[in-house]
């Protein structure tokens, strides 16, 4: 869905309890000219982007292919302003770093958050209940989901959306492997940002998110929230800050929207033949984490499934999770595993989504 991002700490705003609304009675007549007190500049800011021609000619641009105010449009994108961190953040990690699953899992599967979890599954078991019939999507993961993206809307992020999807939109580092194919994805959240805003009546900079322009508890991008929120505490608006229950249900529409299999495990665990030459790992790894091979296929490569896992229906990948200088970890990926690296495009990430959510409900198990 998006890029990979970390939410800055922020208790949810109070503010943003309309913004990026889908349809409050208040918003139906957009303001054409955004305010000048909620366009004063953020601390360590750069220049605003009126002065800049391409960012003015794609605002024309915009403009006449959506229909829009051409003045207002201008004006969005003239008061945004560069935020010079923003594009570092962006950057892979310098070549020769290693990943370490057992690190990046410590962060997430640990106390605190398997508490929040807990009381936030407790909290809003019906909305979970019902996402679950509704769309086929486990509430553990949803939950899962929730609590690595934002510690269930404590971590929702204070950059103004606005500011950041127009500097990864203009400037975004030319030193990315795949610059030119991500700065346009920025563009087209800058413009699905503007013109939703234009449709709702929000103040464009008024939504704040991470640094990556990603808003709510489960960290929508612009594009996400137009085609996959949903309304799901029935208010006739659509608020992923402040209601749990327009999360969960927008989350689940989202793994619906992206093939989930209702009933189907994320992973399997593998082991690997005693013959070691039996053991293909370059065929095996070589689709990365695209589902490719059946199971009778994957087993005779020297991946080796246990119990029910051998009657799985469907394609496999083998996962490779690296952990330092350690030996790799391993699991079978179906294709639940593949939609959750849909929501984020890390293998790393669709494990600490799928490890947290277990962790949750079994601490609900045995709960008092």
């Amino acid at each position: 869905m998006r890029p990979a991002r970390n939410a800055a700490l922020i208790a949810p705003f109070l503010i943003a309890a309309c913004a990026f609304s889908a349809c409050a009675a208040a918003q139906k007549h957009p303001k054409k000219t955004p305010s000048r007190q909620a366009a004063a500049q953020p601390p360590q800011a750069g220049p605003a982007y009126a002065s800049r021609p391409d960012a003015m000619a794609f605002a024309d641009d915009l403009a006449e292919r959506r229909g829009l105010s051409r003045e207002w449009v201008r004006q969005a994108i003239g008061q945004a302003r560069l935020l010079p961190g923003v594009p570092r953040l962006m950057l892979p990690p310098p070549r020769g770093t290693a990943k370490n699953w057992r690190a990046y899992r410590a962060r997430f599967i640990e106390p605190v958050r398997i508490r929040a979890g807990m009381r936030f599954w407790q909290n809003n078991r019906d909305a979970l209940a019902r996402a679950e019939r509704e769309y086929g999507v486990p509430a553990e993961i949803i939950v899962g989901i929730l609590g690595v993206e934002t510690l269930y809307g404590e971590q929702t992020g204070t950059y103004r959306v606005m500011d950041t999807l127009a500097t990864l939109a203009f400037d975004f580092p030319a030193a990315h492997p795949r610059a030119a194919e991500r700065q346009a994805y920025f563009r087209g959240e800058l413009e699905q940002f503007l013109s939703h805003c234009d449709r709702t009546g929000v103040e464009p900079f008024t939504p704040r998110g991470s640094y990556a322009g990603a808003m709510g508890m489960p960290q929508f991008m612009p594009s996400s929230w137009v085609q996959y929120a949903v309304d799901f505490d029935g208010d006739s608006r659509i608020d992923l800050w402040n209601s749990p229950a327009d999360a969960i249900g927008s989350v689940a529409s989202y793994f619906k929207g992206y093939g989930w299999q209702p009933g189907m495990p994320v992973w399997y665990p593998v082991r690997f033949a005693d013959d070691g030459a039996r053991v293909d790992m370059q065929t095996l790894l070589a689709p990365d984490i695209l589902p490719t091979f059946g199971v009778q296929r994957f087993m005779a490569l020297g991946a080796l499934l246990d119990g029910d896992a051998d009657s799985h229906a469907g394609p496999l990948a083998l996962v490779e999770l690296q952990n330092g200088g350690d030996a790799p970890t391993y699991v079978a990926g179906t294709e639940n595993f593949y939609a959750i690296t849909r929501y984020n495009w890390s293998s790393y990430y669709a494990m600490a989504v799928s490890e947290l959510g277990r962790a949750v409900a079994a601490a609900r198990l045995v709960a008092p």
